[in-house]
């Protein structure tokens, strides 16, 4: 009995072990053949392009048109400058019905040109607040003002691609 539980303990580790090595070997090779072809280039079905942060916005009932007026002069006029000063590529506000009362009703997103444009963001954008917007502590009413209207259900950073 103890050279059978010693043998089967043996076997399945050998054989996790012989999976995990093919596994690996897998994922190398087809890593390899999606980023590399004989011309240097990625063969992935698609070429990456910006990146987008998204911030999923609930408005409380009713209040969707003040909270849009709000964007108009913070996150517009911000967002312009960002722009003006190529910090940024673009920004949308996307506006609809929620599917759920747990849902979002409104789409913050900006592009920004790659994952690098990220690094050290606030040392770019933090003077644009500050003469759009105000002092820290401005800024901070305000969104705090906004805790009234609206709820924030999440972020997200995703990379806009195109389909070869």
């Amino acid at each position: 009995m103890k050279f059978t539980k010693q043998f089967s303990a043996a076997a399945l580790i050998a054989i996790i072990g012989a999976a995990s090595v093919s596994v690996c070997s897998a994922q190398s090779s087809a890593s390899a053949a999606v980023t590399t072809a004989s011309t240097g280039q990625s063969v992935a079905p698609y070429t990456e392009g910006g990146v987008w942060q998204i911030t999923m916005v609930k408005t409380k009932p009713g209040m969707s048109d003040d909270y849009l007026k709000a964007l108009a002069k913070i996150f517009k006029s911000t967002n312009d400058e960002a722009k003006r000063q190529g910090i940024i590529t673009d920004y949308k506000i996307l506006a609809g019905d929620a599917a759920t009362q747990q849902d979002y009703d409104i789409l913050l997103m900006v592009e920004y040109p790659n994952m690098a444009a990220l690094d050290g963001l606030r040392d770019k954008t933090d003077p644009i607040g500050a003469k759009m917007v105000g002092t820290e502590d401005q800024q901070r009413q305000l969104a705090v003002k906004r805790l009234e209207i609206r709820e924030i259900m999440g972020d997200k950073t995703m990379r806009e691609i195109t389909l070869k």
